[in-house]
């Protein structure tokens, strides 16, 4: 059986960090699938598919809630390492400078590609910028870096409770959560029904009309997956659990799924519901919350199991993966605008997109990790820091 000592103390969670890079590649095949699917976008190909809707739609309500749930149990293990001070300046670092940075710099080409036909230039549409008129009405937006600023939320408004998570008060309420998710069940329902509740009571007043600044409901709908994740690590013997259960996750997992694309048939009118769209969409909400838990729950269960293994490249994909998420967006629309101009198959601009865009990331990112200036925009440590950190590592190491 972990122990708390045991589990903070042991080496990092590789499964955490392949499971990061996982989501993270997927978010390049779901973003590039955007300009093809029946969806609205900032841009869009001549020619949509249907068939992109499929898998999309169940990585909808999970791809985001996973990073989110990876980031609050990498939340929890952050401030072991660091007082309250430390860890707040360190958030600052890393969250709010490169989303400061990216809204000025990164996102804007994005709304540029949008609207490229009204400006004479890209100088022309980038003094519109400092406008500071919101999106869509204006060029002013985070686009995808609202997950950089919610982040940066999360970890200042948790932070009082994550200090209390960490201080032995919190022995008895990390016991009691362990005993409420300790079954399948337990572990399925509980979170999921939790997360309905808040949107039972929140989505009435934030009806997600607003495109810049989501709303209400969605911030605390993302911060539950924030919270899981940093309650789950807290406690060994429940992350334990996790692990032990994937087989009955994956089983659940499986059979919400069921209800799930059944409904979302009645709108590719492939099955007929006798109530209104309204209705269907409520319903079909309420399962995609407990189809987001219960397929994220099971992600993390079976990545225990069977990706907790180092690898030499790891690191060096761990690193990358932070620049490699600011940069995505923006350079799949800015590839993306040119190649789907082209008399080329759906199947073929979305390959070279994909891969195109990969490229470019690592080739940037390599660019990027060469001086502290731009390691400290993209939110990557300082070289100095970080040689200086592994120094008191080894000295630690051969000192005990």
């Amino acid at each position: 059986m972990l122990t708390q000592q045991t589990l903070e103390n042991s080496t990092r969670r590789h499964d955490l960090d392949w499971l990061r890079l996982i989501a993270i590649l997927i978010l390049l095949f779901f973003h590039t699938g955007m300009w093809f699917n029946t969806w609205d976008w900032h841009v869009k190909n001549n020619e949509l598919s249907t068939s992109f809707n499929y898998w999309m739609v169940w990585l909808h309500f999970w791809r985001m809630p996973l990073l989110l749930f990876i980031s609050g149990a990498g939340t929890y293990m952050a401030l072991g390492k660091r007082t309250p001070s430390q860890f707040a300046g360190e958030r600052f670092r890393r969250l709010f400078i490169p989303l400061a940075f990216g809204m000025f710099v990164i996102v804007p080409p994005q709304i540029y590609f949008e609207h490229i036909k009204e400006y004479s230039g890209y100088s022309d549409f980038y003094k519109t910028v400092f406008n500071f008129v919101p999106y869509p009405k204006g060029s002013f937006s985070w686009h995808h870096l609202w997950f950089v600023a919610y982040l940066f939320l999360y970890s200042l408004i948790a932070l009082p409770f994550l200090i209390y998570l960490r201080s032995p008060k919190s022995a008895g309420f990390r016991n009691s959560i362990t005993k409420l998710l300790s079954s399948p069940a337990g572990l399925l329902f509980i979170p999921s029904i939790f997360i309905l509740i808040t949107q039972i009571l929140l989505r009435p007043y934030f009806p997600n009309e607003q495109h810049n600044l989501r709303d209400l409901s969605y911030v605390v709908y993302y911060f539950c997956f924030f919270l899981f994740g940093m309650i789950c690590y807290s406690s060994p013997q429940l992350w334990q659990l996790i692990g032990q259960n994937r087989k009955y996750l994956l089983v659940a997992t499986l059979f919400a799924l069921i209800p799930f694309y059944v409904v979302f048939m009645h709108f590719r009118q492939v099955i007929h519901f006798p109530w209104s769209d309204d209705t269907v969409e409520i319903i079909f909400s309420v399962i995609a919350i407990f189809v987001g838990w219960f397929s994220l729950i099971t992600i993390i269960a079976y990545g225990q199991h069977y990706l907790n293994r180092s690898h030499p490249w790891l690191k060096y994909f761990n690193e990358g993966l932070y620049p490699f998420y600011i940069l995505h967006q923006t350079v799949i629309i800015a590839i993306g605008y040119y190649v789907c101009q082209w008399d080329w198959s759906i199947f073929a601009k979305f390959w070279t997109i994909s891969l195109l865009t990969l490229a470019s990331c690592i080739l940037i990112f390599l660019a990027i990790r060469t001086n502290n200036v731009t390691r400290l925009l993209f939110g990557l440590k300082g070289k100095k820091l970080e040689a200086t950190s592994e120094t008191i590592s080894k000295r630690v190491v051969l000192e005990t």
